[in-house]
């Protein structure tokens, strides 16, 4: 009989880390993937074996009191039966439950799915913000059954195929010898057991789908695709698990007068060429109501008037955007003959009959600026 305890390096006495860290170190050094050949893997092969028997209390026992460890375990050595498993090995190596692989039945309680949806709203709720009433088609628990998934009045029965626990085995051929992998039981999907009777209105799933209304406030200052976390108002999950989160995608509609620039807000204006030389005072409409805009004489096509404060809310800090007014001064094209007349004879007072076109040099910036300066 193999003396497990010298193929291993170890005493009698190791105790089960001694041992794991031994097998660690030997199995490392003889894989065949590190190091090829029939002789490595014949090694690797009994100190697998070694392990198997080394790291079971029962089959250890027998061991030490000259009996065939395997003789009590049901199952021959891990180069020549199927009695280690590849998860055993995995263990080994990185410790307990490495390969990932849930043990036992799974539970049918699980957390829902976050949720998605978009609401479409105006510029002027963007910009002092609203209340508004979401209408959802989502996951709730099931009344009928209170989110057990099974008719009131029965219950499950323990899985025949995996008897409880959720899994069932199968052995596979390696160089290695057998190997034993555990997948979920196809017949129970992992839960280890069966419903004798779904629900009739959630078919033992444990909710259903409903519609309901939801009210949302709307914070001042979104702007197309800020998203607003409802935590706890997603999907309610299997089994009437704890409902995930729910997402609420904002999209801002265009406004007919007013175009958006980060926080502030800009708009045009039109005036008659006689105000824009003389000068005048208008109503402007905005989100704040009528407000005076004084228009100075000699105002031309792209000047910007500003309104403080008049613009979108900041998201995240108080205070708001400005409101830019641009003008666009407009030249009329039919005239009376009087006031064709009236407006040739202020074309004489200035000179103006036949103007000489003027070139307007491109000075760039640096030249704006200095021209700024010779003004001072």
């Amino acid at each position: 009989m193999n003396d497990y305890y010298a193929i291993l390096g170890v005493s009698r006495e190791a105790n089960a880390e001694e041992i794991k860290k031994a097998y660690r170190r030997l199995a490392r050094k003889l894989h065949p993937d590190v190091n090829p050949g029939p002789q490595a893997e014949e090694e690797f092969k009994r100190v697998s074996q070694a392990y198997e028997v080394l790291s079971d209390p029962q089959k250890r026992r027998a061991f030490d009191l000259g009996a065939d460890p395997f003789a009590t375990g049901g199952g021959a050595g891990f180069g020549d039966g199927a009695g280690f498993s590849f998860s055993d090995v995995m263990d080994a190596f990185f410790g307990a439950n490495a390969t990932g692989s849930q043990r036992g039945p799974r539970s049918r309680v699980q957390r829902g799915q976050d949720a998605l949806v978009r609401l479409d709203i105006d510029l002027g709720k963007a910009v002092f913000g609203s209340d508004e009433e979401l209408s959802l088609d989502t996951a709730i628990g099931c009344r009928t059954c209170g989110g057990d998934g099974a008719q009131p009045g029965t219950g499950r029965q323990t899985c025949r195929i995996c008897r409880g626990t959720g899994q069932v085995q199968e052995v596979q051929r390696s160089f290695l010898g057998q190997v034993m992998t555990s997948r979920p039981c196809v017949a129970c999907r992992g839960y280890g057991t069966v419903l004798t009777d779904p629900c009739y209105d959630c078919s033992g799933d444990g909710r259903v789908r409903t519609r309901r209304t939801l009210k949302l406030k709307v914070p001042a200052g979104v702007d197309t695709g800020t998203r607003i976390q409802l935590s706890g108002e997603g999907e309610v999950g299997p089994g009437n698990g704890p409902p995930g989160d729910l997402y609420v995608e904002i999209r801002v509609a265009n406004h007919e007068t007013f175009t958006r620039r980060g926080d502030d807000l800009l708009c045009t204006v039109e005036l008659p060429m006689a105000a824009a030389a003389l000068g005048t005072s208008l109503k402007l409409s905005t989100f704040d109501g009528k407000q005076d805009l004084d228009i100075r004489p000699g105002t031309q096509s792209g000047d910007v008037m500003t309104l403080r404060g008049l613009g979108v809310t900041h998201l995240r800090h108080g205070g708001r955007g400005d409101l830019l007014v641009h003008t666009t001064v407009h030249t009329p094209t039919h005239l009376t003959e009087e006031q064709e007349q009236l407006l040739r004879q202020f074309a004489s007072l200035r000179g103006e009959e036949r103007p000489e076109g003027r070139l307007t040099p491109n000075k760039g910036l640096f030249g704006k600026l200095r021209d700024a300066f010779k003004g001072d």
